[in-house]
């Protein structure tokens, strides 16, 4: 009892030293870069229809399995209790203390906090609770289940959510409906916003002694559905809570508009495809334009009962393609990693299999301002990447750079011999028709796949791979094969994307995606596994940044060292989503910057 009342009146004094904090009145936003675009007295968010009727339900269709509704956890990688948390399906259950506004790079709104107040070195935030806020069993938000959260995810939680403690110097009830963040020197100016945007959990809903074993009970949220029924593995029923405290917040007008939400699941593409046509799935997503031509042609798209969306995005693409697995000996060698990037035939993959309607992605924020291609490094890169000069090809750095073309014929020389010399220059050379290294070892690697379509297009690799004597197999596994070998990095070669969708705002997620410290964290998104030093500096520099030029040259600087590193073989995008859905679904006429937003759409009355 003793050292507990020193330590509480040592945190108190600590408290009393801190400096003037808070100059203006605490605001409804914040924004990364500049300010938010929305003004105090916003009605809703651009994108939603603040008069969506209400009503009906939906089914949400995903490859996979899940045996745990906790998705904080580290068992929850394996399998995924998708609606929980959902950046596609909305976040039913949980909630954060503010609300992403979709039609912004990245800015945040009240939701749990109504108010915010962040001082201007971003070294210290108070977030004031609204006082309507309540969780699903009726019971209060309050600053101790904040503190619970970020006591209870140290201890058990699962990556990024385990680490955000490791940059807070102090966390601390304020009032009877707000708490305050004093973060230490390891946090940026991106920090607070990620702090805004972490799901918040009931302390008294959650046993902090079991709080890591998998459950399938409903868990409490303070979010606009609760759990109805689980079947696991098979499917999750989501039912709207009538009484969801927020449902008039200028920030969710318009959202939520679903009485009964289904997620189920199948064991891979072709089941869930099989199933949409049936009816039994309200939307199917589909990224291949000529896949829509050949595939969608059954009665109920005949009939007009089932149409396809075509949604504008205003993002960079999501960079997908052949991601190596940077932990194997084969591709620690960035020269064999360039010379493999040189023999993906994306001119003919886009004109045999894509109709030439897709672009060759190039960049990793492609489409924008931040992207490297067709600029040269400017002062504020070149000082950047002074130290790292000897990681960033010359053609990079002056802009001139393209990745490789071919004639489209499927063998072209000029191709084959490019990436023949860079491996050569690496120690192998051909015996026979196998390529092999110093030692005799032949050049392989297994490149898995997840769909037909990703078997088509490392069928088309495998086969150019061929040519110059490298072995590569194919192993097709079912998706939550793939997860788990994923969060183990038990992999070659995967077809895929970064683990992310595109940004113009990029911040803490480069660091799991490209991070050192990501590289050996279990269930991390450094799939490639990158531990660069340059890297890390680069985005330290972009989190960090106070004025735009300096966040832009940073961000840059990142894509010239990624380009150079040659981590994956990125493939090809369209700036276009299309999405097939049954017609009794209506989506709001705006589109986001981020394409369509589930959670705005609505059933048409009966």
């Amino acid at each position: 009892m003793h050292r507990r009342l020193l330590a509480l009146c040592a945190a108190a004094l600590a408290s009393a030293s801190l400096p003037a904090y808070g100059q203006a009145e605490p605001r409804h936003a914040i924004a990364m870069q500049g300010e938010p675009a929305l003004p105090p007295d916003f009605t809703h968010f651009p994108y939603a229809n603040p008069n969506a009727p209400k009503g009906g339900e939906v089914t949400y269709c995903v490859v996979g399995s899940f045996d745990n509704l906790n998705p904080f956890i580290i068992r929850s990688l394996r399998t995924t209790a998708r609606g929980m948390i959902d950046t596609i399906f909305g976040n039913l259950v949980f909630e954060s203390l503010m609300q992403r506004n979709a039609a912004e790079p990245f800015s945040l709104y009240g939701l749990l906090a109504e108010s915010v107040d962040l001082s201007e070195d971003r070294r210290q935030v108070t977030f004031n609770l609204n006082p309507n806020a309540k969780w699903s069993d009726g019971k209060p938000v309050t600053p101790e289940d904040v503190l619970f959260t970020y006591e209870v995810f140290t201890e058990k939680g699962r990556p990024p959510y385990s680490d955000r403690m490791k940059r807070v110097e102090r966390l601390e009830k304020t009032g009877p409906h707000s708490v305050r963040f004093v973060f230490n020197g390891q946090a940026d100016r991106e920090f607070p916003l990620i702090i805004a945007m972490t799901p918040i959990l009931p302390k008294h809903a959650f046993d902090k002694g079991t709080f890591d074993h998998t459950t399938l009970a409903p868990l409490v949220g303070s979010g606009p559905y609760v759990v109805d029924q689980v079947a696991p593995g098979d499917k999750i029923v989501y039912r709207r809570n009538p009484e969801y405290w927020a449902r008039d917040l200028p920030s969710k007008k318009g959202f939520d508009n679903f009485d009964r939400i289904t997620v189920q699941y199948f064991l891979n593409a072709n089941a869930q495809f099989e199933a949409f046509k049936k009816g039994i799935c309200s939307i199917h997503a589909e990224a291949d334009p000529v896949k829509l031509k050949r595939d969608f042609d059954f009665p109920a798209l005949q009939d007009g009962r089932v149409t396809i969306g075509e949604f504008q995005t205003g993002i960079p693409p999501v960079v997908s393609g052949f991601l190596f697995n940077t932990r194997r000996p084969q591709f620690s060698d960035v020269r064999v990693r360039r010379a493999l990037a040189l023999l993906y035939d994306f001119e003919w993959v886009n004109r045999n299999m894509f109709d030439g309607q897709f672009e060759r992605t190039a960049s990793y924020w492609q489409n924008s301002e931040l992207s490297a291609l067709g600029r040269p490094a400017s002062e504020k890169e070149k000082a950047l990447l002074a130290p790292y000069a000897d990681q960033v090809l010359p053609e990079v750095m002056d802009g001139t750079w393209k990745p490789s073309q071919t004639d489209g014929s499927g063998r072209d020389r000029n191709a084959l011999k490019a990436a023949l010399d860079l491996l050569k220059q690496a120690g192998y050379s051909l015996d026979g028709p196998t390529l092999v290294d110093a030692q005799g070892q032949p050049l392989s690697f297994e490149i898995l796949t997840a769909s037909e379509s990703e078997q088509r297009l490392a069928s088309v690799y495998q086969r150019t791979l061929a040519r110059i004597g490298i072995q590569a197999t194919i192993r097709a596994l079912e998706a939550d094969q793939i997860q788990m070998r994923k969060q183990r990095f038990d992999f070659d070669v995967l077809i895929g994307s970064t683990g992310f969708t595109g940004t113009l705002s990029p911040g803490i997620e480069q660091a799991f995606r490209w991070g050192s410290e990501a590289a050996t964290t279990e269930g991390s998104f450094n799939l490639a596994g990158v531990a660069s030093p340059a890297i890390d500096a680069m985005i330290q520099a972009m989190l960090n940044a106070r004025e735009k030029d300096d966040y832009v040259g940073a961000v840059r600087a990142l894509d010239r060292l990624l380009i150079s590193g040659a981590y994956m073989v990125p493939m090809q995008h369209t700036m276009k989503q299309y999405l097939a859905f049954w017609t009794y679904l209506e989506h709001p006429r705006e589109t986001s910057l981020y394409g369509y937003q589930l959670p705005v759409w609505w059933r048409k009355s009966q």
